[in-house]
């Protein structure tokens, strides 16, 4: 190996090691929390959250011992099953990504009638789709014996070694990606620029509300006006910067692998070998970073996150308060020897 898959190698076990811990704490959430569970956002949460931890004990540990051996990982048949199921949890994340779009969507511009337009029932229908969409490209891949194991990218992935199949995977290449990453991308940036412009609006009346104070109070302090001010602009950049991250995370993970994937149809273009495995990373990284993105930084979960170790070390003090007063009763059962007349 040299430096540069020494490097690939460490990348892709960080990404195993922050994408398994955040997903588990995210889950451990899930089950903890009831009031989480009844909100119907939970099923797409719970939905990405089973695609990634899937994703990193299946599909990475493979792309890493094929990094390494620089081979395939177990026979075609083995190599062909992680394939399809790569093939399923990546498309299924994009999904679930853009349902997650849809519901903040509905919440922010439908916020009187959010709980009539997105039940559990409604989040339950949508999921099903994204389910479906999933498995029916998986299972064409599968049956046309287009997965396999793809050196480009050292992973059991999309794969054709049939020229006289060319054309028409190069045809469900394309639709492929044009419907399940295009698709993705288009109505996160559809749903959340519409949540930004009602929240600008919102912000802006606020901003009127609070100078038109500002303006009466005239024997206010000019340091509280400033502070005032201040939390104006932080709220219209807050907004704004969480929009960002999610299309930016979506942009930077996932656009490298799928423009990379459509140039590989063009033989005349060459790849670079690590830069196949690096665009891999990206893809993997986001599973790193959507714990982050969609739910350990919101205030629920941090509450969660807190209730959950706040009552651990309870326990633990507990246990040991009542391990040293066991001691102390197994001392005091000690028969003393009589004193020496």
């Amino acid at each position: 190996m040299d430096a540069a898959e020494v490097l690939l190698s460490a990348l892709v076990v960080a990404i195993i090691a922050v994408s398994l811990l955040s997903n588990v704490v995210v889950l451990i959430c899930l089950l903890y929390s009831a009031e989480i569970r009844r909100q119907a956002p939970a099923l797409f949460t719970l939905n990405l959250t089973f695609c990634n931890l899937l994703l990193t004990v299946s599909n990475m540990p493979l792309t890493l011992v094929g990094l390494v051996s620089r081979a395939q990982p177990g026979g075609d048949g083995f190599c062909r099953l992680a394939g399809f199921l790569e093939t399923f949890l990546s498309t299924n994340s994009m999904l679930s990504m853009a349902a997650l779009s849809i519901d903040r969507w509905v919440a922010v511009v439908f916020p009187l009638r959010y709980h009539s337009k997105m039940r559990h029932r409604d989040a339950a229908l949508v999921l099903g789709y994204t389910w479906a969409h999933s498995a029916s490209f998986s299972a064409v891949a599968a049956s046309l014996s287009w997965v396999g194991y793809h050196r480009l990218y050292a992973s059991c992935t999309l794969a054709n070694a049939r020229a006289s199949s060319r054309t028409q995977f190069v045809v469900f290449t394309v639709s492929f990606h044009s419907l399940t990453f295009l698709l993705s991308f288009v109505v996160l940036c559809v749903t959340y620029l519409k949540v930004l412009k009602v929240a600008r609006f919102h912000c802006k009346r606020i901003d009127v509300i609070t100078m038109q104070t500002l303006v009466l109070l005239v024997d206010i302090h000019p340091s509280v006006r400033q502070r005032c001010l201040e939390e104006q602009r932080r709220r219209r950049q807050r907004a704004t910067r969480k929009i960002s991250t999610f299309i930016g995370t979506f942009m930077l993970c996932f656009a490298p692998y799928v423009i990379t994937r459509i140039v590989e149809l063009f033989p005349a273009v060459p790849i670079n070998p690590h830069w196949g495995i690096v665009s891999k990373c990206l893809t993997y990284s986001k599973a790193a970073c959507d714990p982050f993105v969609y739910s350990l930084l919101r205030h629920q979960y941090k509450k969660t996150c807190g209730d959950i170790l706040n009552r651990l070390l309870k326990r633990s003090s507990l246990n040991a308060a009542g391990g040293r007063q066991d001691n102390d009763h197994r001392g005091s059962s000690i028969p003393r020897c009589p004193a020496a007349e």
